[in-house]
């Protein structure tokens, strides 16, 4: 059996004429195409009540985080910084319950972008709100309008790391956030750094807690870089 790879949906609330003004349920096609290139069976959750994360998880062998709005900083207490773009707590507060369960259940997380930023909240971690608030901010990592395929900077992948396995020492990335991880959550641990020192990777310290994340976007570039489809083989086949 294919396993079933559940990819936590976003939400298009605001009118569009492409969609006549309604309101569409979604995730980036890129993460459908590569984990069905794994072999993986895509199931899309659509935002929903956190008391349903137990019920979806039930349904699914493994979770994939996707990229999206910024998270509100209400999930680790702090007010709106005036930089802060868009949020959607409804999705923030039922993907964090889908992280619990997930957790619970011990099944398998992979999280992208924002969905490494909020595995590092859920877990206890902070989030810079804009980039303009770190100190050491000297590489562009909103690279538009450059297009995704290309990548703009390198990372340092740390040894004795699951992305050392998967990954080079240092590796091209493309770039979309201007939020990244402040305080670590006690439970994770760093695994690839930008030039200018923003948590670009992480994993669990603890061996048994299957998870990892990075602040890039593979399923992007998956069709034409065999490596970061790499990402998603090892996942969806052997995570």
């Amino acid at each position: 059996m294919l396993p079933i790879i559940g990819i936590a949906g976003n939400q298009l609330i605001r009118a569009t004429d492409t969609f006549q003004g309604n309101q569409v349920t979604y995730t980036p096609q890129g993460f459908v195409n590569a984990v069905q290139q794994a072999d993986g069976l895509p199931i899309v959750l659509p935002i929903s009540s956190p008391k349903t994360a137990s019920a979806y998880i039930d349904q699914i062998d493994k979770l994939i985080l996707a990229g999206g709005q910024d998270i509100s900083p209400q999930l680790y207490h702090e007010p709106p910084h005036p930089k802060l773009l868009e949020t959607n707590l409804q999705r923030d507060l039922f993907e964090a319950a889908l992280i619990s369960e997930a957790l619970k259940q011990n099944k398998p997380i992979f999280a992208v972008c924002r969905g490494m930023q909020l595995l590092n909240v859920v877990l206890g971690g902070s989030l810079y709100q804009d980039l303009t608030t770190y100190p050491k901010w000297s590489v562009k990592h909103e690279q538009h309008p450059t297009a995704p395929q290309f990548a703009t900077h390198e990372v340092e992948i740390l040894p004795d790391t699951l992305l050392h396995q998967l990954l080079p020492d240092t590796y091209l990335v493309n770039s979309y956030h201007h939020q990244a991880l402040k305080e670590l959550a006690p439970s994770l641990k760093a695994t690839a750094f930008s030039p200018d020192g923003l948590v670009e990777g992480i994993e669990s310290l603890n061996k048994d807690v299957r998870l990892f994340g990075v602040q890039w976007h593979p399923e992007l570039t998956h069709s034409s870089n065999s490596t970061d489809q790499g990402l998603f083989d090892f996942f969806v086949q052997e995570f």
